[in-house]
């Protein structure tokens, strides 16, 4: 079997690019280890805490025990399923903001600072604004990828902005054009009810096309001939057989399988090739080095009122709200619940929002487990960029084995004060005036946790991750050693093989990852088939004019 381009994960970037490399008339054959994205369960926004916790639909995967997080694994949800993690994710699209690719460009990464990415967000977006307008010049309106917003049909939404804005920052209509700081409506990647994943948005679409194939299998390693890769060896239907790429291999497989998949073909560090008798093609000490995330935690508090959510927590209201998705695409079941959103600076001398605001009319893990024996509500809240890291290693040289993953959580002095300022923050937003008909009390931390030590302990004890692991093959310039691809995404130091997903971030971006993975596929499409790059967006977006001397 054989096709121009073999790309190796159909998520968000392998996706994207599939699309772009088939719509250009190249042949194309996508690699998928995992199932049908059919059913319920990862269709009904409402039911977001299922995929992501069934082994169907994910890999599996958990840290090693976190030094610094009380010894605690942590769960590393990975979409195994067409889709891959966008269908399996809150659904919740943030672009980043603007400074977060300049400094790729200033990291190495030529070519890839806002002024040349943005125009690459508007070619896959399709906005629909609703109710709640921005200014449409900065955003895409006839690409494949719905983004919507919600109804704002709970009340505590509207509270959560207004209390925002009662707290002394500014509101924004659109945190992904123009000003990202602020309070405002969330975007969505959900359509007409359902998830709006790139398995609809790029794949299906691209599958249509006779020059695009889906092969269901789990790729094992890449196949060399000299130092030029020219296919996958995949285990399917019990045989191993080997796909041909009569040009490049690319690897869209996560920022975890990734640089696994480097490593088990002879693309890493040395040392650690030799330690599981891999022979060393290339040694490229940066894979699966550079893994960052983001960490949040769950502001929670009881609610006066009984207008939260937790009314239908309940197997009969839940078969209620199902049934009637199910019939209509309407109704509770055809929202995530991430609403309402807010980006804030966490101290004077912050250039750009470094703490992100989830809002959720209910005390809930993102397991499903509720936290609060009755009504309440909660901000999901963390710092954007972390200056820990962490690195993707093998376990062994079987490619049925999980990687080792070590995050490194917390482990700079910079993290518990950031974490802690995001607290601070966040009781000062929920003390204001809008919040007063619906607080009753604070759940958690708990009133009684207020000094350093307090806070600190909550944090080791309750901080989640956000499920967005990035960074394991950064991009750089060809002559930096800790770099694994350069700014066209192909890997230094072998020819035909290119890594095309989240792991080649120099830095974690401000936000979700979903819609800049996406945008790196779209990018790469036109370096791959060698097409001038789109139009540069020469407008700068808002930056508080006083964000030196001011916190809002």
């Amino acid at each position: 079997m054989q096709a121009e381009y073999v790309i190796v994960g159909s998520g968000s970037a392998g996706s994207a690019l599939a699309y772009r490399l088939a719509e250009a008339g190249r042949s194309v054959i996508v690699i998928e280890y995992g199932g049908s994205d059919a059913g319920p369960f990862i269709q009904m926004p409402a039911a977001l805490s299922y995929p992501m916790n069934m082994r169907r639909y994910d890999w599996g995967f958990a840290s090693e025990p976190e030094p610094h997080l009380a010894g605690r694994r942590m769960v590393v949800p990975r979409g195994k399923v067409l889709g891959g993690s966008s269908s399996i994710n809150g659904m919740v699209y943030v672009r980043g903001h603007a400074r977060d690719y300049d400094h790729w460009a200033e990291a190495g990464a030529t070519g890839w600072a806002y002024a040349d990415v943005a125009s690459y967000f508007r070619r896959m977006e399709h906005w629909h604004p609703g109710g709640h307008g921005g200014d449409p010049s900065w955003r895409g309106r006839d690409g494949p990828l719905h983004v919507t917003r919600g109804p704002w049909g709970n009340p505590l939404h509207a509270a959560f902005v207004e209390a925002g804005r009662q707290a002394g920052y500014p509101l924004t209509e659109d945190y992904n054009g123009y000003r990202q700081e602020g309070f405002g409506p969330m975007d969505r990647t959900i359509w007409r009810g359902r998830r709006w994943s790139v398995a609809h948005a790029y794949l299906r679409p691209a599958l249509k096309r006779a020059n695009c194939r889906l092969l269901r299998g789990l790729a094992q390693r890449v196949v060399f001939e000299g130092r030029r890769a020219v296919g996958v060896e995949v285990a399917r239907a019990g045989r191993v057989e080997v796909v041909r790429a009569a040009r490049e291999v690319i690897l869209s497989a996560s920022a975890i399988n990734s640089p696994k998949l480097l490593m088990l073909s002879g693309v890493g560090p040395a040392a650690q090739l030799a330690e599981h008798g891999i022979e060393v093609l290339a040694d490229r000490p940066g894979v699966g080095q550079n893994l960052q995330d983001h960490l949040e935690v769950y502001i929670q508090y009881a609610s006066r009122q009984k207008i939260t959510l937790y009314k239908h927590w309940n197997l009969f209201s839940k078969a209620l709200i199902g049934t009637w998705w199910l019939l209509t695409r309407r109704g509770l079941g055809a929202s995530n619940q991430f609403e309402s959103a807010g980006f804030i600076r966490s101290r004077a001398g912050v250039e750009y929002p470094d703490i992100q605001y989830h809002f959720l009319p209910m005390a809930v893990r993102y397991d499903g487990r509720a936290a609060a024996g009755g009504h309440g509500f909660q901000a999901h809240v963390g710092p954007m960029r972390s200056p820990s890291r962490g690195a993707v290693s093998l376990r062994s040289a079987d490619p049925g084995a999980p990687p080792i993953i070590r995050f490194n959580y917390m482990s700079e002095a910079q993290d518990w004060q950031d974490f802690r300022a995001a607290i601070r923050l966040t009781r000062e937003i929920f003390a204001q005036a809008a919040f007063a008909p619906f607080v009753d009390h604070e759940i958690q931390p708990g009133a009684g946790a207020q000094s350093d030590e307090a806070l600190d302990a909550f944090i080791r004890d309750h901080a989640e991750s956000a499920f967005h692991p990035c960074g394991t093959c950064r991009m750089g310039a060809p002559t930096d050693g800790r770099a694994v691809v350069d700014p066209e995404c192909r890997v230094i130091g072998v020819e035909g093989l290119r890594v095309v997903d989240s792991s080649i971030f120099p830095r974690i971006t401000n936000g979700n990852l979903n819609a800049p993975s996406i945008m790196v596929g779209e990018k790469a499409a036109d370096h791959i088939l060698a097409r001038p790059p789109l139009p540069r967006e020469e407008r700068q977006p808002w930056i508080h004019p006083q964000w030196r001397e001011r916190q809002r």
